[in-house]
Formats: structure tokens, C-alpha cells, sequence
């Protein structure tokens, strides 16, 4: 589901930023990278999310090279950045409509929304409430809740559990073994 094959990226200054990364994360998987800072851990995700290209090998999401087909590969992965851009304006219904919309979706429920606002532990009383007034735990989610959404079958996560409490980051934890248990490789 989330392949790289001699995965390398060198960055213009000849550092060497991923040196041939292979790997394979299957369908119910989570799968962890851990690394000091510089190791290549967000390289990895900016490389499979197409951000940015390989100087050689190759990411492959659903069996597609995401730097050959990145429209096509996109349509099975979701992601979710240490920090979640989430419009602090909108409410939390309003940013996961947009963002659901956005991906492709159209035909979403209001009681759909806010199921899966339950699901991922939003207290029903911040459905209404803009975001901007939102800790870092409650933000990230509502960005889990869009990931979810979007219903695919890989998910990509950069320090998903940074800045959270310990209580916030068990959740957090928590909400990716169901996903891991619906089959989704993270």
C-alpha cells in the first residue's frame, strides 16, 4: 500500500537528505518512523506526498509512483501535518464540510459530519465553535476527522502526536489502531 524502493533524495548542496529507503507498509499496518531531527522522517512523507522529488528510487502509494502518476497516487492517501492548517475562522463543522468537499465528496450529511466529529472525540459542545479558540489537541481532531473523511487507504503522518498531553496523545493513539483495524496502512 505505501512502498518506497531505494527511495534517496540528495538536496542541492549534496545532503543527503534519504539514503535508499526501502519499505513496505501494508493494508492494517501502522508503521513508525523514529529518528533525530535531520534523520529524514518528514523527507520520507514530502517524497511520497510528492512534495518534493527523489534524486533516485521511487514512492509508490496503492501501487502508483506517486513523481509518475501524483494526481492519480493522491486520490489514496490522506495527511495529516504536525501542524494542522485548518481555517481558525470556521467551526469545526465548517472546516470538515469544506475540506470533505475539497476532496471530492459532495453528498455529506450533517449527522455524518458530526459522527465523525463524535469518533474522534470532539466534545459535541466545540461542533459550533470556531477553531482559532481550539487547543492543539482538539485541532488535530478535527484534522483527523477530515483524514477520515476522506476514506482512503493510506494515511501519512508527520509528528501527529506533538505538542498533545499524554492524555490527548493515548487518543490520538487510540483512533489510529480502529483505522489500522478498518485496514488502512498508516
Amino acid at each position: 500500500m505505501i512502498t518506497a524502493d531505494q527511495l534517496t533524495k540528495v538536496y542541492g548542496n549534496d545532503v543527503v537528505g534519504l539514503d535508499h529507503l526501502t519499505l513496505e507498509v501494508k493494508p492494517g499496518e501502522i508503521f513508525c518512523m523514529l529518528g533525530a531531527n535531520g534523520a529524514g522522517k518528514t523527507t520520507t512523507i514530502n517524497l511520497f506526498l510528492n512534495f518534493i522529488e527523489p534524486t533516485s528510487g521511487a514512492a509508490y502509494i496503492n501501487g502508483i509512483d506517486v513523481t509518475k502518476y501524483p494526481l492519480e497516487a493522491k486520490k489514496y492517501v490522506a495527511y495529516l501535518g504536525e501542524v494542522v492548517q485548518l481555517y481558525g475562522n470556521f467551526t469545526a463543522m465548517q472546516n470538515l464540510d469544506f475540506f470533505t468537499k475539497l476532496g471530492g465528496k459532495a453528498d455529506v450529511s450533517k449527522k455524518e459530519y458530526r459522527d465523525c466529529l463524535r469518533k474522534v472525540g470532539l466534545p459535541e459542545r466545540f461542533f459550533d465553535t470556531k477553531l482559532k479558540k481550539f487547543s492543539k489537541g482538539m485541532r488535530q481532531r478535527v484534522g483527523l476527522a477530515i483524514v477520515m473523511m476522506k476514506d482512503t487507504p493510506a494515511i501519512l503522518l508527520d509528528e501527529p502526536t506533538s505538542g498533545l498531553d499524554p492524555r490527548g496523545a493515548q487518543d490520538f493513539l487510540d483512533m489510529l489502531r480502529v483505522l489500522r483495524d478498518q485496514g488502512k496502512a498508516i
